[in-house]
């Protein structure tokens, strides 16, 4: 498998998802503002969509859309349970989290990246994200992970929006759960690799 990635960018989730997963892959930097791979091509050819992540398959099929992708993975090594069992009720609980995630903080948090947008406009976001913020907060009282005690690839995702508060200055200090969260998951050896392989942290 290929995984097209920015670094830090939201490839990130399912760059620990292959990881965790132990799944063989090549990873394909992408300069998302200019649509080119590292090599000049265009990468558009791969996802017309201009976007990453993007995950070409052995068969040379391309899958979009980062929720979707880091489920494949957790499904090519069930035995790993990095996502519940298809057709179980956690499933279904997986996926409310992976919706909560990529349209309550993703999008969310898109705008605040951008060059042309206003402080004022800016801080509207911020405040929506810190909201939705205090709700992860409070669901994760008494849990190490969102589905619990197990780790899972939702755990990847919402740790790369963490790692975008971060960039963004927010002050989560308030949001003793959400701290202890990210310090766990972020202290988990192969998330370690995954940022260390992306430039995002020093090898030691």
């Amino acid at each position: 498998m290929k995984l097209y990635y920015s670094p830090g960018a939201c490839s990130l989730s399912p760059h620990i998802a292959l990881l965790e997963a132990g799944l063989p892959y090549d990873l394909v930097k992408v300069d998302v503002r200019a649509k080119k791979l590292e090599n000049g091509d265009d990468f558009l050819k791969v996802n017309p969509k201009g976007q990453v992540p993007a995950l070409e398959l052995d068969s040379g099929e391309i899958v979009t859309e980062g929720p979707v992708i880091i489920q494949m993975i957790a499904d090519k090594v069930a035995a790993k349970n990095l996502a519940p069992a298809r057709d179980s009720a956690e499933r279904y609980k997986l996926l409310e989290w992976l919706n909560f995630i990529t349209t309550e903080l993703h999008k969310n948090f898109g705008p605040m990246f951008s060059p042309v947008l206003a402080d004022d406009a800016k801080a509207f976001f911020k405040d929506r994200v810190m909201g939705k913020f205090k709700y992860v907060e409070s669901a994760l009282a008494g849990h190490d992970y969102v589905m619990g005690k197990q780790f899972t690839v939702a755990d990847a995702y919402l740790f790369t929006m963490l790692s975008w508060a971060d960039r963004l200055k927010f002050d989560l200090s308030g949001l003793p759960n959400l701290m202890a969260y990210k310090a766990r998951v972020g202290a988990r050896p192969k998330v370690q690799e995954a940022l260390t392989k992306e430039g995002l942290l020093k090898a030691a």
